[in-house]
């Protein structure tokens, strides 16, 4: 007679305990194949339970195959693959939480005071109450949030560009996949060196051929270039990250004319324009371009926050139409609430002064953050472009990134090198921090060069 202990039932339903128990038995051999299971009443009485509790387990047996039921003969167990052994395999370790840096110079992070959170909840209630974000969203984005993109760049950047040829995606990553497959796994991505390595790291999970083209002063070298045999250029004109580098009118139309001979597309990688502290805005590429070569691309992430997974690229026509019909089957990656929010944020005029008061608080704490490191003994000089949310800093050591690397990270400090934006070493880069300045506190600098002091001692 079948006997199992039902006190270790724990919260489990007498009767879902009594089907895994016969179950695993059934699994394991240990009741035969055709084997005949105890009548309901024999095993209610002798496991002194309600033969309704047998009955539930027998049923629910029988239901997924591991018993049949035969007329006027009662229940008898399936044929089924036994249970083999468990392959040994690696032991996963759990997934380790984010560290708490006392000084993180390498992240993207914000202010989290900066994020607009009284409008964001209030324009986020208005979509709510009135049901629009249980719309649906076409393949290329709310059109709502196309047109304010589009009057965006038009008013801003100068860029004359129509609500259809935006598409909106779920942040920079996202839309980079997109483009390796509008362009083809054929294609070849020339990109800069040093450069964003999550670039080059999505194109080449895709499969694509990257070429590591490297900078000269105005920016993506030409002769390199020409020799790479590629199909696509990746690069950030108006400032180059990590470099800073921007690009000059002459070696823009030198780019343009590449892109026209090789039958070429460059995407713009305009990341952080929007924080240019010196001088007028730079124009941007797609601009200029009279032959339709350039994709644009840009997101919020920088100017609201990283969290903000929402992208968008402007095609120009001939890509536009290839995309609506090799790509336009897959739906929107962007909630459609996100989407009209953003939408609402941008055409009320809530993102300009939000723009406007971050770029001022930038603009405040990068003077003091530059004051100061250039002051300290270990800065051999600093590279300001008076642009973006981070600068370079050469240090003065002679010890190597990784030595420096490990012992900022064993003082809870962590950096970024230049090196290591490199995908062809090169000595020329060693010693060069990149300073991601906008999760520092004004107020807290001298403790940030008393850690940075103790680790370049």
């Amino acid at each position: 007679m079948l006997t199992y202990d039902l006190e270790a039932r724990g919260s489990l339903p007498l009767y879902e305990y009594l089907y895994r128990r016969i179950r695993d038995d059934i699994l394991s051999g240990k009741l035969a194949a055709g084997e005949r299971l105890p009548s309901k009443r024999a095993l209610a009485e002798h496991l002194r339970v309600s033969v309704v509790t047998v009955e539930g387990a027998y049923r629910q047996l029988e239901a997924e195959g591991w018993a049949e039921a035969r007329p006027r003969r009662g229940f008898f167990a399936a044929r089924v693959d036994r249970r083999l052994p468990a392959a040994e395999g690696p032991v996963l370790s759990p997934e380790e939480p984010p560290r708490p840096w006392r000084l993180d110079l390498k992240s993207g992070r914000r202010d989290p005071a900066c994020f607009p959170s009284a409008l964001w909840a209030r324009l986020t209630r208005q979509v709510l109450s009135e049901g629009e974000h249980l719309a649906s969203v076409p393949p290329q984005g709310l059109p709502a949030l196309r047109e304010a993109i589009a009057r965006d760049l038009r008013d801003f950047r100068g860029m004359a560009v129509s609500p259809e040829q935006v598409v909106v995606g779920a942040g920079a990553e996202y839309l980079y996949l997109l483009l390796a497959q509008l362009l083809g796994r054929e294609a070849v991505f020339a990109l800069e060196d040093p450069g964003y390595p999550k670039i080059r790291q999505v194109y080449g999970k895709w499969g694509a051929a990257c070429r590591p083209i490297p900078l000269d002063g105005q920016g993506m070298a030409l002769e390199p270039l020409y020799a790479s045999g590629a199909a696509a250029v990746h690069l950030s004109p108006a400032h180059h990250y990590p470099t800073g580098i921007v690009t000059p009118i002459a070696r823009r139309q030198a780019l343009l004319r590449w892109a026209e001979e090789a039958d070429g597309v460059i995407i713009e990688d305009d990341y952080d324009s929007e924080f240019r502290f010196a001088g007028r805005p730079i124009p941007t590429l797609q601009s200029i371009d009279s032959r339709g070569r350039v994709v644009y691309m840009n997101t919020f992430s920088q100017t609201i926050s990283p969290s903000m997974r929402v992208g968008f690229m402007v095609l120009p026509p001939r890509l536009l139409e290839r995309w609506r019909r090799e790509l336009g089957f897959y739906a929107s990656a962007v909630p459609a609430l996100e989407q009209q929010v953003l939408a609402r944020f941008l055409g009320g005029g809530g993102y300009e002064q939000h723009l406007s008061r971050t770029r001022k608080k930038y603009r405040l704490l990068r003077e003091a953050v530059l004051e100061r490191f250039r002051r300290c003994p270990f800065a051999a000089s600093v590279t300001d472009r008076g642009a973006g949310l981070h600068f370079l800093l050469r240090l003065n050591t002679e010890e190597s990134d990784e030595a420096l690397r490990q012992r900022a990270e064993g003082l809870g400090v962590r950096l970024a090198f230049l090196s290591e934006y490199a995908a062809v070493p090169n000595p020329t880069y060693d010693h060069t921090l990149v300073v991601n300045y906008a999760g520092l506190d004004a107020g807290h600098l001298a403790e940030a060069e008393e850690l940075l002091a103790e680790v370049f001692r």
